[in-house]
């Protein structure tokens, strides 16, 4: 197997492993937003509605992780917790809705953990100074290969 097919193949497991993971966590998070969503409208709560939803924000944050790493990889910093943040508007709006701050914080709580997964999967695909900053003002040091 070539290098960048190894690399790809080892994406695609974390990709996967990522989605079941966050699959899980999430069906853990709706059950007790559930459980604490006493006469709410329990909306995104059930697993026919946070199930794909969890498959396809993970598909979404990884093509848009893709597009910014390709092109500027140091704005994933600004970009992914601009995007997480926008993901909460709609949880938030659905409180004039009748949704408990159960439900909604139970859906926030949802989103961060599919925006962890993406990052988790696919932080490793970075490459030079983009995968592991410098902290500022601590000097870089280098093997030297001769």
């Amino acid at each position: 197997m070539t290098t960048t097919a190894t690399r790809t193949s080892a994406t695609a497991l974390r990709l996967g492993v990522a989605v079941v993971a966050a699959a899980a966590v999430n069906t853990v998070i709706a059950l007790t937003a559930s459980s604490l969503d006493d006469g709410g409208i329990g909306m995104g709560l059930n697993a026919a509605s946070y199930l794909p939803a969890t498959v396809v924000g993970l598909l979404l944050g990884t093509a848009g992780w893709i597009l910014i790493a390709r092109r500027a990889p140091q704005a994933l910093r600004v970009v992914v917790p601009a995007v997480l943040v926008l993901t909460w508007v709609p949880d938030l709006l659905i409180l004039n809705m009748g949704a408990t701050a159960a439900n909604v914080v139970g859906l926030m709580i949802m989103h961060l953990v599919v925006t962890t997964a993406v990052v988790l999967a696919l932080r490793p695909t970075l490459r030079g100074s983009a995968a592991v900053p410098v902290a500022e003002g601590v000097q870089e040091v280098r093997a030297h290969r001769g």
